[in-house]
């Protein structure tokens, strides 16, 4: 038991040294990036929850995230403080994870990953739709997240934001996992019947494991969006729900650390690519396709070399 403890410990330790480190001598562009990998890593917290823990498969965690950014920016707009729209957002966001996990009742496996992924089109299109409150594709600008007497508008303003509330969502994480709710999630994602057996509720696992997962990617939407500066629907459709899947495979679905293992990886893709377009073939640094490409090349390399993950055995 000590041994896990200790294990699951050191990537926290990890992230506040990094974090001292790079508020130190990072450079504007570096912690602009940090800062991404901090908010991508709440949302893939959320994803290790659902998928990782209780074994379920969830094809609209970006629907998840657009609940949490679309709360927090009409909150600001309207004159509501940042850090008190915040617990807004993530409500809203358990509330939509809620309602993603009601067809659990009646359907399994595949036919419950398709019903994650309807949810995921029906919130894109009804935030189309509903121009009068969200201007549908035109998008709403979102202002700073701000505190009284302080505004996060630099680089490092948002790098501390987003290392803060990955710390505190990690620390909730590891309360869960290593609670009886954790113990639930994982005796359904065994064997969901010698679950019930035992006493376990399948149902009620599964929705509170959308429900949690849910507020963490609703506060991962709200910092995405004041770190963007802009949203519009189409941000958060199908291709951010798989970019999340991959993200935790990646890192290790298993794992929480495979949140963070992950999301360096998926934001370093973009940044490679912008290096690498130099040395390739003109044709081929134009392609459209060339950053889903890479991402091909990532996931099966690691399905190959490391199946479980590049946190397997590391936490």
């Amino acid at each position: 038991m000590r041994a896990t403890r200790l294990q699951g410990t050191w990537p926290g330790w990890g992230l506040g040294v990094l974090a001292v480190l790079l508020s130190v001598w990072g450079g504007d562009h570096l912690l602009g990036q940090a800062a991404f990998v901090a908010t991508y890593a709440i949302a893939g917290l959320g994803v290790v929850l659902i998928v990782g823990q209780c074994g379920q498969i969830s094809l609209g965690q970006g629907a998840l995230l657009a609940l949490g950014a679309y709360a927090q920016t009409l909150l600001v707009q309207r004159g509501v403080p940042a850090v008190l729209a915040l617990p807004c957002a993530v409500a809203l966001g358990a509330l939509g994870g809620w309602v993603a996990a009601l067809p659990a009742r009646r359907l399994g496996g595949l036919y419950f990953a398709m019903s994650t992924l309807a949810f995921a089109l029906i919130v894109e299109e009804g935030l189309v739709r509903a121009e009068g409150l969200t201007r549908g594709s035109a998008g709403l600008a979102v202002p700073s997240f701000a505190l009284p007497g302080w505004q996060a508008s630099t680089p490092s303003g948002q790098f501390l934001v987003s290392a803060l509330a990955l710390a505190l969502a990690w620390w909730a994480c590891r309360r869960w996992c290593g609670a009886r709710i954790g113990r639930a999630w994982r005796a359904v994602r065994e064997d969901e019947s010698a679950a019930a057996a035992c006493g376990v509720d399948p149902q009620q696992a599964k929705s509170r494991a959308f429900v949690l997962g849910g507020g963490l990617s609703g506060l991962a939407g709200a910092l995405y969006a004041h770190w963007i500066g802009f949203i519009s629907p189409e941000q958060f459709g199908l291709f951010l729900s798989f970019e999340l899947l991959m993200l935790a495979f990646i890192g290790g679905v298993r794992h929480l650390s495979g949140a963070l293992w992950g999301a360096l990886v998926i934001v370093a893709i973009p940044q490679a690519i912008a290096l690498a377009r130099d040395a390739l073939p003109a044709e081929l640094a134009r392609s459209a396709g060339l950053e889903a490409m890479l991402f091909g090349v990532v996931v099966v390399a690691v399905i190959l070399f490391r199946p479980q993950g590049i946190a397997a055995g590391r936490s």
